[in-house]
Order: C-alpha cells, then sequence, then structure tokens
C-alpha cells in the first residue's frame, strides 16, 4: 500500500508544514484570547460609549469570511504602510476573526455568574476591577470551558487558510507535495492523519480539563 511504501519518504515534509501549523494555532490563540477577553469586558462594562462600538465590531468581523480577512491583511494593508509577512498576516488575520467568537463566549459566562454575587462583592467594598478578578472571571471560565475547547479545536483546523497567503503549514506542504508526486491520495491521507494526531489528544486534554474543573 503506497501510505506505507512512500509515508517514510513524505512524512519529514509533512511534520515541517505540522510544527508551522502548531505555531500558528498557538500564537493566534494568545492573541485571540486577549483580545477576546477585552471585547467580553468591554461589552459587559455597562458603559454604551463602550459596549455599543465594540458589539458593532464583533458583529462585523464575524460577517466577514476569514479569508477575506486574511487577503486584506496582506495585500491591502502594505498599501497604507502596514507590510506584514505571511505568517504575521496569517496569525493576525485568525486571531482577530476567532477573537470575535471568543469573544462572545466569554460575554457570556460573565453574564451567566449570578449577579447576587456581585451585590455581595460590592456590599463588602469590592471595586469592578477587583470584583472581576476575584468573583466573576474565575467563574465564567468555568461555564466557558467547553465552548472555548470548541474554539481552539475549530482554529486549529482553521489554521490551514493560512495557506492561501501562501504560509507553508500542513495543508500548504500537502497541496505542493501531492502536485510534485501526482501521490494525492496517499498524501492528503497523511496530512488528515496529522491533524487528527493534533485534535484527538487535544479534545482528550480537553475533556479531562472540563471534569477536573466540574469536580472543583
Amino acid at each position: 500500500m503506497k501510505l506505507f511504501t512512500h509515508g517514510a519518504e513524505y512524512l519529514p515534509i509533512l511534520l515541517n508544514g505540522l510544527w508551522l501549523t502548531i505555531l500558528v494555532t498557538v500564537l493566534a490563540l494568545i492573541l485571540a484570547s486577549a483580545l477576546g477577553l477585552l471585547w467580553a469586558l468591554l461589552r459587559t462594562s455597562g458603559i454604551p460609549a463602550l459596549a455599543t462600538p465594540t458589539r458593532i465590531l464583533i458583529e462585523f468581523l464575524r460577517g466577514i469570511p476569514i479569508l477575506v480577512v486574511l487577503f486584506y491583511i496582506y495585500f491591502v494593508m502594505p498599501d497604507i504602510g502596514i507590510d506584514l509577512t505571511a505568517l504575521q498576516a496569517g496569525i493576525v488575520g485568525l486571531a482577530i476573526t476567532y477573537s470575535c467568537y471568543i469573544g462572545e463566549t466569554f460575554r457570556a459566562g460573565i453574564e451567566a455568574v449570578d449577579r447576587g454575587q456581585i451585590e455581595a462583592a460590592k456590599s463588602i467594598g469590592m471595586d469592578r476591577s477587583l470584583t472581576m478578578r476575584r468573583v466573576v472571571l474565575p467563574q465564567a471560565f468555568k461555564i466557558v470551558l467547553p465552548p472555548y475547547g470548541n474554539n481552539i479545536v475549530m482554529l486549529l483546523k482553521d489554521s490551514s487558510q493560512v495557506s492561501v497567503i501562501s504560509v507553508a503549514e500542513l495543508s500548504m506542504q500537502g497541496k505542493v507535495l501531492a502536485s510534485s508526486t501526482f501521490d494525492n491520495m496517499t498524501v492528503f491521507t497523511m496530512v488528515a492523519l496529522l491533524y487528527l494526531c493534533l485534535t484527538i489528544p487535544l479534545n482528550f486534554i480537553l475533556h479531562r480539563v472540563e471534569k477536573r474543573m466540574g469536580k472543583a
């Protein structure tokens, strides 16, 4: 079977793309989570001048496909003096797009925390910042963990989108390898298996974390 006879030959090339996929995913996740938390805090701030523009921005970005965001950052932004490498543009594009989904996930978690606890925190002299750090966010994190985990897995899979701006991650390496060997079945089967090697352990880890947080 070609998968076994040629697999050893193709694997080192695909692994180069795999490591870049992991890098893109991790960096985009960090940036998206930070931005998402910011959007959530602004939306739940109770200040219309902050909450309304943030809501409009989120709805605007969620209505644009990731590919268009990537094209805009990589091909259009240089026209106004912001020139990013393909890798940087890919990470920023994924982060901006996913920050909207993660932000809405965080917002839902914050709003799900019992208002009575917030009032109790205020009654003992906690200001809004301290209440958010000590009372709201720890409970919200437990609430949002399952959907946040889904966002992580989706981000990992959508990292393949950065191949359209020539980032040589796993799917791009697969396409290049398949076009040079004409062995489409073997190459793309290996690409699928390598993605599974990332998503299956990730899902297992997230599930274990959810169970531990549930017990806590």
